[in-house]
């Protein structure tokens, strides 16, 4: 388990972390789709190259969901151990442990 001393700076991190990273990567498989679609309407990209990468540019848009899960999940286990940390603080005044 996390040292809850740090749990703050845990958060302050997780909230920080590559939060513009998926956006900007999922910005570029975009342009990347609508070039190769521009590219096969025009006949300058070969039909099976682009089928190939889009196959690509999926498994990475894959990739960026679990990222932002993986982040997700990080950000609310940093919250839910401030959540404990108050809850011990709180019972221990109170002479009650939680």
């Amino acid at each position: 388990m996390h040292d809850p001393a740090n749990a703050e700076q845990r958060k302050r991190a997780a909230s920080r972390g590559g939060k513009s990273k998926p956006n900007r990567e999922l910005a570029d498989v975009k342009r990347l789709i609508g070039g190769l679609i521009a590219g096969v309407l025009k006949g300058t990209t070969n039909r099976g190259d682009a089928a190939v990468c889009g196959q690509l540019l999926n498994t990475k848009i894959r990739c960026c969901g679990l990222e932002l899960r993986v982040r997700e999940v990080d950000e609310l286990e940093a919250r839910l151990e401030e959540l404990e940390s108050l809850l011990t603080r709180q019972g221990e005044g109170s002479g009650r442990v939680y």
